[in-house]
């Protein structure tokens, strides 16, 4: 899902826009502190929160996008999920254990665990199997998110080494596992590649990669933050899916909505080694019922679905490419162009801060926010945002879609 500003600078490390490397909250001729002054930071942002709160028209409007009141009220309807009556959970068990149970179920493995985040349910994942290969050599993506979003925390926290099979806009191939100039113990995979577009492999090429590790006797992690949303593409459930790895971890805020959390599952062993590790870490939270409730309610509510999510999102991405092919955009890309999951990239040739103004602009005047996420400048004059297609974004036909285009890029310098 895409990020606010904020969102973005707490993922990445990397200021936002609104420190000098980019796109606000919310741009354009706004009041300044003083005259001809450029609107400050706090002033962005407020714009931008009033375009989207205002907003009637929008495809997608996250959990973490909400106020309190409103996550609240999503909480006190989850409440005939489980029984209130019961105590609350001291340390991981109770509604804990009931939600580590479901989720070994659905992912079809031995047992599962709770984390608070799911950067550290994938560190000590990676641990644990280190110490049981002798090989502290992790292999992965160069755009996956240990590598990309979490600091170098593999290396300086957990005492893993990183290796990066490819750096390619894709998953890594059979050939490039089999063929690595040196050891791994692990190959992580992230399923499905968000930075390179939240693309996928197909189910044939997907096994290849899995047995080309195992022919290296690497065991194989899945970073499944987004694991949900892949059984459309593959046409296969969770649990066949999540059974050609020796571990997975999955997220509950992302695609389901949750409050936050994710789970780590494989063998009860691991699992069990995870869970030390786990408080190690500072992950063994004394009471967690609000996030493991908002969690039960995404696997209840959101679960089922994601792929009427998917297929809405292949509409909208191919009216996104008609629309902008029809205003005469010169260099417009809808990456992938029929998206994998309900998420995907439009890149566009020009500056984020313009398209920023665009947005809000059309949002503040029409109501329509049709590009709502964050805007990631990659080089002069080139731009990428990442487009989420939810329950919101069913009531879009594919002609409103090309209408909000239309009216988005008449707001753009020719």
């Amino acid at each position: 899902m895409s990020d606010t500003a904020e969102q973005h600078e707490e993922r990445t490390g990397a200021p936002s826009a609104e420190q000098g490397q980019g796109p606000g909250d919310g741009l354009g001729e706004g009041p300044g502190d003083g005259l001809g002054e450029a609107p400050s930071a706090e002033q962005r942002r407020e714009r931008r929160t009033a375009a989207y709160r205002g907003a009637q028209r929008i495809l997608s409007r996250p959990g973490y996008r909400a106020t309190i009141r409103e996550r609240l009220a999503d909480l006190d309807e989850a409440a005939s999920l489980y029984d209130l009556d019961e105590p609350v959970d001291v340390y991981g068990n109770r509604i804990v254990g009931a939600l580590e149970e479901r989720v070994a179920g659905l992912l079809g493995m031995e047992a599962a665990a709770f984390f608070p985040t799911g950067t550290m349910a994938q560190q000590v994942a990676l641990r644990c199997w280190a110490g049981r290969t002798g090989n502290t050599t992790v292999a992965l993506h160069g755009l996956s998110h240990p590598e990309v979003h979490e600091r170098n925390a593999l290396s300086t926290v957990s005492g893993l080494r990183p290796v990066r099979v490819t750096n390619e806009p894709r998953l890594p191939t059979a050939d490039e596992v089999r063929d690595f100039e040196e050891p791994f113990g692990a190959l992580m995979l992230e399923l499905p590649l968000r930075d390179a577009g939240f693309v996928l492999p197909s189910w044939e090429e997907l096994s290849e990669v899995v047995a080309a590790a195992r022919e290296r006797d690497a065991v194989v992690h899945f970073d499944g933050a987004r694991l949900w949303d892949c059984t459309p593409h593959f046409g296969r459930p969770l649990n066949e899916i999540a059974g050609l790895a020796d571990s997975v971890y999955v997220s509950f805020y992302k695609s389901l909505d949750g409050y936050s959390g994710a789970a780590l599952a494989g063998p009860r062993t691991l699992v069990d080694e995870a869970k030390t590790w786990r408080h190690r870490y500072g992950g063994m939270v004394a009471t967690q019922f609000p996030t493991v409730l908002s969690a039960l309610a995404g696997l209840e509510r959101e679960l089922p679905r994601l792929p009427e999510y998917a297929a809405h999102a292949r509409v909208v991405a191919t009216a996104l490419r008609e629309g902008f092919a029809a205003a005469g955009v010169p260099w417009a890309r809808v990456h992938p162009e029929e998206p994998h999951t309900h998420e995907f990239q439009v890149w566009l040739p020009y500056d984020a801060e313009v398209l920023e103004d665009a947005a809000v602009e059309q949002a503040e005047e029409t109501k329509t926010y049709l590009f709502s996420g964050f805007w990631d400048p990659r080089g002069p004059g080139l731009t990428v945002t990442e487009v989420s297609v939810r329950s919101e974004g069913l009531e879009w036909t594919a002609d409103d879609v090309r209408a909000a285009v239309a009216d988005f890029v008449a707001r753009l310098p020719r």
